[in-house]
Parts: structure tokens; sequence; C-alpha cells
């Protein structure tokens, strides 16, 4: 073989392999795009590098694999359901309260179902591999819920914060909480609310 068919096919294989590997970093920015969906923006701009965003969100990725996830019985179901028709009556008499009860029934289901609830942040990262689309829900949520306790929130922004949490919380049940209950009252957040 000539030095210069060498040459060209030394330059054909590079070629090769470098659209190679521009095809499987777009694929995976593809899946990742898909799993994450605004997550995958938020972490972007957040690290301020795609390579390093990207880097992290396949590390929740792994860390989601080694999680044992439970799906939640009937029963549980069933329970937590009540539980959130209560949170919702209470929301009338006691807005912040009701706040607060959401707050802990969605970090208790979140633990049920196998989430680590340790830290806010590490809580945010588990829940993005599979609850992308209300992830923003639950940090709206938890904002409001953070100033509600330091005295920096209306009714209204209350009433937001239950919807936000109810978003989360519904994701995780895997059903509307309040399908098969009672129709809250006018004052109650409701679905028709958001």
């Amino acid at each position: 073989m000539s030095t210069t068919a060498t040459i060209v096919l030394i330059v054909v294989v590079l070629l090769v392999l470098a659209a190679i590997v521009v095809g499987v970093q777009a694929a995976r920015r593809r899946r990742l795009r898909q799993t994450f969906g605004p997550e995958y923006d938020r972490v972007v701009a957040d690290t301020g590098n795609r390579t390093e965003a990207e880097k992290e969100l396949l590390e929740r990725t792994k860390r989601h694999a080694q999680l044992e996830l439970k799906p939640l019985s009937p029963e549980s179901r069933a329970r937590y359901s009540a539980a959130w028709e209560e949170v919702q009556i209470r929301f009338v008499d006691d807005p912040q309260e009701a706040v607060t009860t959401a707050d802990e029934l969605v970090t208790r289901l979140i633990a049920e179902r196998g989430y680590p609830t340790g830290d806010y942040d590490e809580r945010l990262a588990d829940l993005s591999v599979e609850h992308a689309a209300t992830l923003e829900h639950y940090r709206s949520a938890h904002d409001i819920s953070t100033r509600s306790r330091d005295g920096q929130a209306e009714t209204e922004d209350l009433r937001q914060a239950l919807v936000h949490y109810r978003a989360l919380f519904a994701d995780l049940l895997g059903e509307n909480p309040v399908a098969h209950t009672t129709t809250p009252t006018a004052d109650t957040p409701t679905e028709h609310s958001r």
C-alpha cells in the first residue's frame, strides 16, 4: 500500500470514528433531555457547562439505579389519599399548618417509595430521574413553605404551595390523590385552580 493510500485510509478511519463519537454523544444528549426534561436545561445553566451537566445527570441516573424503590400497596395509596384530603380540608382553617403538613406528607411518601430524604438537594437529584416533570413544582412548594416559616407568605402563596405539593404528590402516588374523595370546598385548592 502506498503512503498516500495509507494516509487516506487513516483519515477516513479517523473521520468515521469522529462521526461515531459525535453520534453517541448526540444520542446520549437526546436520552438525557428526554429523561430529565426541563431539569436538563436547569443543570446545564447551573453548571455553565454542558459536559459537566451531562456528567452530573449521568451520576444521578447511576445513583438512582442503586435505590431500592418500591411501589405503594393499594392500602398505602388509600391512606395517602385520605391524608391528602385532610390536608386540603385543614387549609380552610389554617393554611400555614396545611402547607407544613403537606410538606411532611410528601416527605413521608418520598421515603416510603424508597428515596432518601436527608439532604434536600440530594432528594431533588434522586427524584429528578423519574419525576423531573413535577420537580419544579416541588421546588416552588418548598420555597413557599420556607418563606411561610419565616412569616413571609400570603394565603395565596400558601394555596399555590399546596397546588405545587399536590403535583409531586400525585406523581409519586401514581394517581390523583383526591379522585376518590369528596368534592373539596370552594376555598380548597383543586386541580382547576392551578
